[in-house]
């Protein structure tokens, strides 16, 4: 149960980076590298360019349930009974059930005197 309210309150990021319509790289706990292809900035102010860049980053994130019910405020009279029973009838599944030694334990096995498989053979000549 712990590992289902761990996973059911967990919350992270998927970083994608595109290079044009093209997945290049996935990033699940840290931010996705580039491919090198990112267009740079002019170095001088009078050269500008002016074609778009093919490259973007994209991020989802999931987020985990913010809101736990930690304690049950208050429980009506059905729920008592209901609980109650059950318990009550869990524990008295198990009342009866004794570990009990099996008779044949406290006999020794009778002793052989001839062994009956060489009595019974017979022979094909």
């Amino acid at each position: 149960m712990a590992i289902v309210v761990l996973f059911a309150t967990m919350s992270f990021t998927v970083n994608m980076h595109y290079c044009g319509d093209t997945l290049v790289e996935t990033a699940l706990f840290h931010k996705a590298k580039g491919c090198g292809m990112e267009m740079q900035k002019p170095v001088t102010e009078d050269c500008s360019i002016t074609k778009k860049n093919c490259c973007n980053d994209k991020q989802s994130v999931v987020d985990g349930q913010d809101e736990l019910q930690l304690q049950i405020d208050q429980v009506s009279f059905e729920q008592f009974v209901f609980i109650a029973s059950f318990v009550y009838s869990y524990l008295d599944l198990f009342e009866g059930l004794e570990e009990k030694a099996p008779s044949y334990e406290r006999y020794a096995p009778p002793l052989v005197t001839k062994q009956i498989f060489k009595l019974d053979e017979t022979y094909l000549i």
